[in-house]
This record gives structure tokens, C-alpha cells and sequence, in this order.
């Protein structure tokens, strides 16, 4: 895995190769990013350009006998640890190592529950489990096989049990030319005696714009429907894949056609949108509910004069900005909100759609056209 293969984090990589020029590589680094920016991939390859024989300035050579390993994850000295499902025949993360290699190389960003898909998951639930950390342990005690440095890179350390203690001493006193990069999301989830004994490099979610260009570019759609799925995937590349696989939709078009039947109190064309609505499917429903969520906060940021943190696509701002001139104010958007939250929570659990499309319906001629919100102190209206 190159540089030049991952999308966007193009700073990030500048900054990741300027500690290789510098001589600066921490022995122990934890890559934390929110999901589908690329991080697993970041570590590849600053593990890659580390140990490339040839190496360049902006990235490594992708031909010496190093990196023709590295490509397809078979190098000797790279090592890798993630969350896997454990029973008789799967004891620790080498036992599915051909299954982690053969998702790597068709697609690279995925998230847990798409490794889940590739195992024998049953019910049992993911973890990094005491014999996983012993069989580290052991790897990382011999002598390295043909690279300079040898790489563990573990995917998602938040698995680690109070087990993951275990890796203390050889994190904090590694053998020589040893790489530890742990690849995160949730900080918080962390044993805190393995965090403070790492850097912390930190990874930005993928641009909007990053997104939209490997949608058109890759995936062939137009500028309007890249921009819509970018905004919905909020700097997540693998959401705007799987966005990919939905049927074609008018999110921006039939939501804020949606809120101008609630303003204009047109219930007879509530009603024909709510059997639309209901022919859409689940997926469809709950992007359609995500896409009302998200272009309810950007209005939000108007409202509140952060116009220059609103990244709604151009076909669609015009729109927001006429709703919170003349028709929002914050507590009415509050309360939008959460009745779309709450449908959300609900379609995921199979509410019947065309009840629950109605009802809500209803609270938008409510909040909207009568201005009555629900009652606490978080909805005071001026």
C-alpha cells in the first residue's frame, strides 16, 4: 500500500514521511480517527515507506522486494492483530489471517461488521483476546525476517480486555527495531495504561470534496448526486460506498418538499408522501430520515451564525438559508430533530412506515406551521 493509493489525508502523509526523513519514528503510535478515513490504511503504508530499500520523498518505491511484500500483505516482518471471533478452530488472529488478507486486497476500507461478514461470527461477540497478546508477544521476540524494523499493527486495540496488560512491557521496552501502530476509534475505550504509553497521531475525517471526487471519478455519478451522498457520508468513505449500493433517491428534493407541505399544513399531500415514503424500503428510509437530521444541523449553524462551518452542497444551501431566514429558529429546529431521531430509532426496529411517516408528518404541521413544541425547558420559543 502506497501513499498515492489512499484517498485525501494528503498533509497527514506529508507529515507521516517527514518523521521517517527525520528520524523521529515513535516505537509506539496510536493512528486515532473517527471511521472510513483511512487510518488502517495510513499504517500500511508509513509501515511500507519505513522499510521501502528505495524510498522517496513523497512516497515509497512499490517495486523493490520490500514493498512487492508489503502489497500483498505477505512480508515476514509485518504483523497484524484485530478483533476476530474466537472457538475450537479460531484461537488467535493468525487462524483468519488469509480471510484479513483477502479483504485488504478487495477492499480496503471496511468497518467491523464487514470483517464481521467475512467470518464464522455466529453470535459470539469480537475481541483481542489473552492468547492473541501472548502469540505478540512471541512473534515480536525473534529477530526480524529480512526488514530493518518489524511492524505490528493492530486494528482497533479497543477490543483489548484488561488482558491487553499483558502488552505493557513490550510496547513500553520493545525489542530493538520494533513498530507498534494501534489503529482506533474510540479513545475513550482504550486501556488507559496501553494510551499513555503511545503517541497519538491523530487522523481528520476524509474532505467532502476527497469524497465527492472518488464518487464521480471511480463510482461514475454526477456532481449533484456526489455531493448529496458526500454530504450523508459526512468524511466516511466506507457510508458513501455503501450509499452506492442504494437506489438512486431525491433526498434534498423530497425533504424539503416534506417540510413545505408541514408548513403549508397540506395533510392530503402528507398522505400521498407517506405511501411514497413507505415503497422506499428501510435502508432508503433511514438515509432519507439521515439526510432530513443532517440538513436540519446545517440549518442550525445558519441560525446560529456559523456560516462558514455549513457544507451543504450548493443546489441546496439557497434553500437553507430561505428556511432559517423566514421559517426556523433553533427551537423549532431542536424539535425537528429529535422527531427524526426518534423515526430513525424506530424504522430500525421495523415500525410500520406508513403510521410512523404520518405521524411525524403531523408533529412537522405542529413544530412548523403552529409553532408548538413540545414542552420542557429546551424548547423555550422566543
Amino acid at each position: 500500500m502506497q501513499f498515492k493509493e489512499i484517498i485525501g489525508q494528503e498533509s497527514l502523509k506529508k507529515q507521516l514521511i517527514q518523521t521517517v526523513v527525520e528520524n523521529r519514528v515513535s516505537h509506539a503510535q496510536l493512528f486515532l480517527s473517527t471511521e472510513g478515513s483511512g487510518a488502517l490504511l495510513l499504517a500500511i503504508a508509513y509501515a511500507q515507506y519505513i522499510n521501502c530499500q528505495n524510498k522517496t520523498e513523497k512516497d515509497s518505491c512499490g517495486e523493490c522486494s520490500s514493498c512487492r511484500k508489503y502489497e500483498k500483505y505477505i512480508h515476514p516482518d509485518l504483523h497484524f492483530s484485530y478483533p476476530f471471533f474466537a472457538s475450537k478452530d479460531v484461537k488467535i488472529a493468525v487462524d483468519v489471517l488469509e480471510e484479513w488478507r483477502n479483504l485488504l486486497l478487495e477492499n480496503p476500507y471496511f468497518d467491523l461488521d464487514i470483517w464481521r461478514s467475512k467470518l464464522s461470527a455466529e453470535n459470539k461477540q469480537a475481541n483481542i483476546n489473552i492468547a492473541e497478546c501472548h502469540d505478540i508477544i512471541k512473534k515480536l521476540s525473534y529477530k526480524a525476517f529480512e526488514a530493518d524494523t518489524k511492524v505490528l499493527i493492530m486494528w482497533l486495540p479497543e477490543f483489548l480486555d484488561r488482558e491487553g496488560n499483558a502488552l505493557l512491557k513490550i510496547i513500553e521496552e520493545p525489542p530493538a527495531n520494533t513498530l507498534f501502530i494501534l489503529v482506533a476509534q474510540n479513545q475513550e475505550q482504550i486501556l488507559s495504561t496501553i494510551l499513555s504509553r503511545t503517541q497519538i497521531v491523530k487522523i481528520p475525517k476524509l474532505a467532502d470534496t476527497d469524497i465527492e471526487n472518488y464518487l464521480i471519478h471511480k463510482a461514475q455519478l454526477s456532481d449533484n448526486q456526489a455531493a448529496e451522498y458526500s454530504f450523508l457520508a459526512d468524511g466516511n468513505l466506507i457510508e458513501a460506498k455503501a450509499l452506492l449500493n442504494d437506489t438512486p433517491n431525491n433526498n434534498a428534493g423530497y425533504f424539503t418538499e416534506w417540510l413545505r407541505m408541514g408548513f403549508g399544513n397540506k395533510v392530503p399531500a402528507m398522505i400521498a408522501f407517506t405511501d411514497t415514503a413507505a415503497s422506499w424500503g428501510r435502508e432508503n428510509q433511514k438515509n432519507f430520515l439521515k439526510y432530513g437530521i443532517n440538513f436540519l444541523r446545517e440549518c442550525s449553524l445558519l441560525l446560529s451564525g456559523a456560516d462558514d462551518l455549513v457544507k451543504l452542497p450548493h443546489q441546496t444551501l439557497e434553500i437553507a438559508v430561505k428556511l432559517s431566514t423566514n421559517v426556523l429558529n433553533l427551537a423549532m429546529v431542536e424539535a425537528l430533530i429529535n422527531e427524526l431521531e426518534k423515526a430513525h430509532y424506530h424504522i430500525e426496529r421495523n415500525a410500520n412506515p406508513k403510521i410512523l411517516f404520518l405521524d411525524v408528518s403531523l408533529q412537522l404541521v405542529k413544530i412548523i406551521k403552529f409553532k408548538t413544541l413540545p414542552k420542557g425547558t429546551q424548547y423555550i420559543y422566543n
